[in-house]
């Protein structure tokens, strides 16, 4: 039996994408000079930027296979573990900026980004919650019928 076929990302889903790909490689660009030239210099904020980096990559791989049922809960743990780093980060930079005297991509909320860190998640949960991936129709029969 045949799946139904994937709805095509349009629009803002590919505007998202193309965020999300610029910020994975905003990052890892970023984070490898950090770590090649000066690790020793700030560890915790270096080491952020690199998982930063894998973030966005997961996050952009997730978003542009989301029609997968696997694919969009990786993408839901993605974009909420870079909802909440985020967050954490950019407060602890306010709050205890002695820990954060190197920029990261998050730190300052990621104002060294013009804080598409802050504002990308919140619109990467909107697109999940509105475009959910249709069931599919293997969901629906029984195991004997699948195998």
């Amino acid at each position: 039996m045949s799946t139904p076929p994937r709805p095509r990302m349009t629009g803002i889903g590919r505007v998202l994408v193309i965020v999300y790909a610029i910020m994975a490689l905003a990052a890892t660009g970023r984070s490898f000079v950090q770590i090649v030239q000066r690790f020793d210099e700030a560890p915790l904020a270096y080491t952020l930027s690199a998982v930063s980096a894998v973030v966005y990559i997961v996050a952009t791989l997730a978003l542009v296979f989301a029609g997968r049922r696997g694919w969009y809960l990786v993408a839901w743990v993605a974009i909420v573990f870079e909802l909440i780093g985020v967050l954490v980060v950019g407060a602890l930079s306010l709050a205890v900026p002695e820990l954060f005297a190197h920029d990261s991509v998050w730190s300052w909320f990621g104002r060294g980004y013009v804080f598409v860190p802050l504002v990308l998640p919140f619109l990467g949960l909107w697109w999940l919650v509105t475009h959910r991936p249709a069931a599919s129709v293997h969901a629906t029969e029984p195991a004997a019928v699948r195998s």
